[in-house]
């Protein structure tokens, strides 16, 4: 469904995967498609495309003084502030900046993102962007607040295998990290992932239904609710940052107790 010309919104789309005809590169141009088909603007960074270099280094911050021992959270925030991070750094910072969600599309490799995922998130949420004394507290409306963030993950294996007992964990653990540490410790509302399973030999007919699943999330993007995390400016946390007793619901554990019930 097309929205109004008041509801059109900034999107930037993260692609992560080495093969230009594979499943997620799929699933990135489709994105992209869909979402201009409804009036958005959309930025694509294919990180391998643009041969994105995956490891922090002094490189990143190449004013600072040659010789010294590189400190990196220090060496970032002084090199973000005073404009002086690295040109393709700088880059994807404003596309984030000028985005009003961001979407990540990637296959789960070994319970994570690619390391050239890894490497953009390292080197892109430096001290002094996506957090830091500076800058607003943590896990609430904090650096980068007011921006949605969708993951989009393929994985090889079954559903059944990323549920409460199977073998792999439920997949809501396994993407903890990235909804929790990455989003929302930035400030930016994590939706609900979307997931394809059996990735590694999908039929046709069933990539067809994964789009038409994926097509109707994408039109959702800014409707949605988003995962309720709890903020620590919401009083359920101490100053240790440590959930007070008692906040949880009954029985509550792992991630979830950071949760807040939904409904």
């Amino acid at each position: 469904m097309t929205e109004s010309p008041s509801q059109q919104k900034k999107i930037l789309v993260v692609g992560a995967h080495p093969e230009p005809r594979s499943l997620n590169a799929a699933l990135t141009a489709f994105a992209a498609d869909r979402l201009h088909a409804a009036g958005h603007a959309v930025q694509v960074s294919d990180l391998y495309a643009m041969k994105w270099k995956a490891v922090v280094d002094a490189g990143d911050f190449p004013h600072e003084p040659p010789g010294g021992r590189l400190r990196v959270m220090a060496a970032s925030e002084r090199a973000t502030v005073r404009g002086r991070l690295s040109a393709d750094i700088a880059a994807e910072q404003e596309k984030v900046r000028w985005a009003d969600a961001v979407v990540l599309q990637f296959p789960l490799w070994w319970f994570s993102v690619p390391a050239i995922l890894k490497g953009w998130i390292d080197r892109v949420f430096t001290s002094g962007f996506g957090y830091g004394p500076a800058l607003p507290p943590p896990y609430g409306e904090s650096a980068l607040g007011g921006r949605r963030a969708l993951l989009s993950v393929t994985a090889g294996a079954r559903q059944s295998a990323f549920s409460d007992r199977g073998a792999h964990g439920r997949l809501t653990d396994v993407l903890h990290p990235l909804q929790h540490g990455l989003f929302w410790f930035t400030g930016m509302a994590p939706l609900d992932p979307f997931v394809v399973y059996d990735a590694n030999d999908l039929p046709e007919g069933s990539f067809e239904a994964a789009t038409r699943a994926y097509g109707r999330r994408l039109d959702r993007l800014f409707t949605d609710a988003p995962v309720p995390y709890r903020s620590l400016a919401g009083g359920d946390y101490g100053r240790d940052m440590r959930l007070l007793p008692g906040v949880e619901a009954p029985g509550t554990a792992g991630p979830d107790l950071h949760v807040r019930p939904r409904g």
